[in-house]
């Protein structure tokens, strides 16, 4: 195409083009082609498909099927093909075959090609936090994905509770960070069953934002090294127990076998008797020796059953005792592992952060909150045991003076608590919710150097703006249809979630992009005051001209579109246009301004 030359097409996907060219811009599009996938190709390639699929989700489609058999199928679309750098898109049923053929293996090596793309961009807000001395964000999450209970066709899926019911499907993992620039952008997700519980994860999600990030706070090694000497305290005292118990059941061994031998002599003796009255005719009386011989046999007999029963007893302490003393051997093991990998973490950290982590009740366990203590997290949560509550309500005297911290909420609160079986010293706070003429109890956790027991109404806000990433699950169901499971195979589901958060993300970053690349024409569309949702479901489906020359590209919106009136213009012509001609395409020797001026927009 020479300087002067105008190619036009139509689209009805417009910002689908507009974010073709941002992933060609950071190298999303090279870094899917040059994924190796081991399947045939016929007309398609499988990464060009994976790339459709991609797209699907920018799109916000329902459906698989909803590439080939929407309103505006998106496999039709050539100028969307094009600003993605390709000769045109498969079928769905295409696309269905290719996710259906991959491996986890293969699945990983797409993962992992998607992120190293996106690293630099994470990278670039993560820098701008520290340079303006801000602590990270994080919140975790587990959200459930069901399927049909009836459907045998979904792998692996498995019965656990999603919402408020025991559903069929799978649980999905995932960490957000608390971004200046773009609100809220994922760091990772994982793939589980669904059984999967919420306590289980804690550590994995800890482990899955500082993979994800390269960043890790100060472990707090000393007071894992102090609950250390206090645990091997307790050993000792178990060892002991142990000890003074074997040594029970050593004697009633003893005793046991004793009682037995004893219990053989005497029914011998027994025998002996009955045999010498039998053999002279002579009748067994009540005070006769072949009686008191019965007598003495019965005796030690008891004496057996009592000592046999006590034995049992001392033996299931013992046994209760030695497998106590194993979990904590093992324990003891586990905990020692960790505070020498922690210690090499602070050795190897030459640049540590400060973190904080909120997580809602489900992974509100002690232990979990004593591990995120120890891995230098400032924690936010809530008891995972409701008992917890009930224990502070007993705390409650007519004399307590509640802080209403919302519109229906109240707290009161208790800095540096000690609750039995919490390793560390915690901020608790009960809070009561007026719901109607009932009220309604709950709890907070806190350790960290905030004094939130100082300002209640600021630690309710703090907690509760954890939203973001109940927020960000809303708009991954809603927006991006994680819940409808587009595929069967499950490194395809793996991936689907995978795109989800990818697609969430990306087109914040495309957002800002085209907000400051945009070049100033008149009725230019303004991209900042579109959010997420609006681009996906209305943006992405709007209609078109798309104008290309090689000094840049712009979107002329239709008549009959939302945006109709506006334009969208940025510089940069297509890097990677496919060799061929669009069968709609119009050349004209004259440049979009000139072609803007010569037809004005209405």
């Amino acid at each position: 195409m020479s300087s002067n030359e105008v190619e036009i097409s139509q689209t009805q996907h417009a910002f689908l083009v507009a974010w073709g060219q941002f992933a060609q811009e950071i190298g999303l599009i090279d870094a899917i082609e040059a994924v190796k996938l081991k399947q045939k190709k016929y007309t398609h390639t499988p990464q060009r498909k994976i790339l459709e699929f991609f797209l699907a989700h920018l799109a916000g489609l329902k459906h698989l099927q909803d590439i080939s058999l929407s309103a505006h199928p998106l496999d039709k679309d050539e100028a969307v093909a094009r600003a993605w750098g390709q000769e045109g898109w498969a079928d769905y049923s295409g696309v269905s075959r290719t996710l259906s053929s991959l491996s986890w293996e293969q699945a990983e090596q797409i993962v992992q090609a998607v992120e190293a793309v996106s690293q630099p961009l994470l990278d670039k807000e993560l820098w701008q936090l520290r340079a303006g001395q801000q602590r990270l964000w994080y919140d975790g999450d587990l959200t459930g994905l069901p399927v049909s209970d009836s459907s045998r066709t979904y792998p692996n899926a498995t019965f656990g509770h999603m919402g408020n019911e025991i559903q069929l499907g799978y649980q999905a993992a995932v960490v957000s960070l608390q971004s200046p620039t773009y609100g809220r952008l994922w760091l990772s997700v994982a793939h589980h069953p669904g059984d999967t519980l919420s306590c289980t994860q804690a550590e994995a999600l800890v482990q899955a934002a500082e993979a994800r990030t390269g960043l890790r706070p100060v472990r707090r090694t000393a007071l894992l090294r102090q609950r250390l000497q206090a645990f091997t305290a307790q050993m000792t005292l178990t060892e002991k127990r142990r000890q003074t118990q074997q040594a029970t059941v050593t004697t009633g061994e003893a005793r046991l076998t004793s009682l037995r031998v004893a219990e053989r002599e005497r029914q011998q003796t027994v025998a002996d008797l009955e045999s010498h009255y039998q053999a002279r005719q002579r009748a067994e009386r009540p005070t006769s020796q072949l009686a008191k011989a019965r007598q003495r046999l019965q005796v030690v007999q008891r004496q057996q059953a009592r000592q046999a029963a006590g034995l049992a007893a001392a033996q299931k302490r013992l046994a209760k005792t030695e497998a106590q003393r194993e979990q904590q051997q093992a324990q003891w093991e586990r905990w020692q592992q960790r505070l020498t990998q922690f210690e090499q973490d602070n050795a190897t950290n030459g640049n540590p952060i400060e973190a904080v982590f909120r997580l809602d009740a489900g992974f509100g366990t002690y232990e979990n909150i004593a591990l995120l203590i120890e891995m230098g997290y400032e924690v936010y949560t809530k008891p995972h045991s409701h008992q917890v509550v009930q224990h502070l309500k007993g705390n409650l005297s007519d004399q307590t003076t509640w802080t209403r911290v919302g519109k229906n909420a109240e707290m009161v609160a208790w800095s540096n608590y000690q609750l039995k079986g919490c390793p560390y010293p915690l901020d608790v706070a009960l809070e009561r919710f007026y719901t109607g003429k009932t009220l309604k109890y709950s709890g907070l956790f806190h350790f960290g150097a905030d004094p939130v027991t100082q300002d209640l109404t600021a630690w309710f806000d703090t907690y509760n703006s954890r939203q973001t990433i109940e927020a960000g699950i809303k708009e991954g169901k809603q927006v991006f249809h994680l819940h409808r499971i587009k595929v069967r195979s499950e490194p395809a589901i793996y991936l689907q979630e995978q795109f989800v958060i990818l697609a969430a993300n990306f087109i914040r970053w495309a957002s800002q992009w085209l907000a400051e690349e945009a070049v100033a024409v008149e009725n230019a569309l303004d991209v900042s005051t579109l959010g997420v949702k609006k681009q996906v479901q209305v943006a992405a489906h709007v209609s078109a001209d798309v104008f290309w020359d090689s000094d840049g590209w712009l979107l002329r919106f239709s008549p009959y579109s939302a945006f109709a009136g506006k334009v969208l213009k940025l510089p940069g012509g297509l890097s990677q246009s496919p060799q061929r001609t669009q069968k709609n395409a119009v050349f004209k020797p004259f440049s979009i301004e000139s072609h803007l001026i010569a037809q004005p927009l209405g």
